[in-house]
């Protein structure tokens, strides 16, 4: 299997910054299968990172590999510059997994369950209740703190989880479908913990089929299919170079210029795409902030009349079916 070149040594980020999860041409087969494809992934240290794919495109598996449960057939990982593969232990003490399912054991109690995994952890004797009871604040489950485990809801449930995968203060967190099978009201809880984690430090990695509940937290996204990852980056970066360009609309005081407002926007050399109707036009713009301004400044210098100008974002959803093929593995 390959190595990483420095695999004790944080690699750099696409933008610049560290990567806190990487791999290297990854792969991963079962017989004829191949569940991961030569997959490069790089997860930047403190941001919220959605891997987005179907059912079946390896998700799980990544995770799998990147939390010491499998072993790669080839490539490399590193999560926080440590190999899952020659130093599991390593990875384990930086690293917090909440798989898609996991057993509770219900004829516990909930400060007995998160007290038991921090024992697990080695965390000392000493400083186990006061860690526990901060999980239990920052999960929002202090007053059910005596409650046995299997009279949770399932939010409950899920929210505990996530408790038991910080008891040893992970840097990294991978998160399997945590929203699956939660209430709208559970799903916008766990949305607003995911932030809050963000806030503390944590890297957070996390899939879901859910587009919409990634689309409002995370600051990178990747996009699998049949195990091989088809892109990745920031959001607005993805649907930049899905579409040709970042798309704008903005709204006419009168009407009756839609046409001079397009002739303003076909002499533009960054501007394509152009149309107008009922007052309404749009386009797509290759250029930065400053080209855009200088669009505006273009057209109220001509004398059109805005009344609107917003730049209108791809949603996940419409970008996940721009990229991907429906294929299968």
């Amino acid at each position: 299997m390959t190595a990483l070149a420095e695999p004790t040594v944080l690699h750099e980020a696409a933008d610049g910054g560290v990567a806190a999860v990487e791999t290297i041409a990854l792969r991963k087969t079962y017989g004829s299968l191949v569940a991961i494809d030569h997959l490069d992934l790089r997860v930047p240290a403190g941001t919220i990172y959605g891997l987005i794919g179907p059912n079946g495109a390896g998700k799980t598996t990544t995770f799998s590999v990147l939390s010491t449960l499998l072993a790669p057939s080839s490539g490399a990982a590193a999560v926080m510059g440590i190999d899952p593969v020659t130093d599991p232990g390593g990875v384990r003490r930086l690293l917090g997994y909440m798989p898609d399912f996991f057993g509770v054991y219900d004829d516990v109690k909930v400060v007995e369950y998160l007290d038991f995994f921090a024992a697990a952890y080695r965390v000392p004797p000493a400083k186990r209740k006061a860690i526990v009871s901060d999980l239990l604040e920052l999960v929002d489950l202090s007053h059910k703190s005596e409650s046995f485990v299997d009279s949770l809801s399932r939010g409950m449930k899920q929210r505990l989880g996530l408790a038991r995968a910080l008891v040893h203060d992970p840097q990294v967190l991978i998160l399997d479908e945590p929203a699956s099978g939660l209430d709208p009201r559970a799903r916008v809880e766990l949305r607003e913990l995911m932030l809050e984690l963000q806030r503390m430090g944590k890297t957070v990695l996390i899939s879901s089929h859910i587009l919409s509940e990634l689309e409002e937290v995370c600051t990178y996204i990747g996009i699998l299919e049949a195990g091989r990852l088809l892109v990745q980056g920031r959001p607005s970066e993805i649907a930049l170079s899905g579409q040709g360009g970042r798309s704008f609309r903005f709204r006419l005081a009168n009407p009756e210029q839609a046409e001079a407002a397009l002739s303003v926007l076909a002499r533009q050399a960054d501007v394509d795409a152009a149309t107008g109707d009922d007052g309404v036009c749009t386009f797509l713009l290759s250029g930065d902030d400053e080209a855009a301004a200088a669009v505006l400044a273009e057209l109220v210098g001509s004398g059109v009349l805005i009344a609107e100008f917003t730049e209108t974002r791809t949603g996940l959803e419409e970008l996940f079916m721009k990229v991907t093929k429906g294929l299968v593995q």
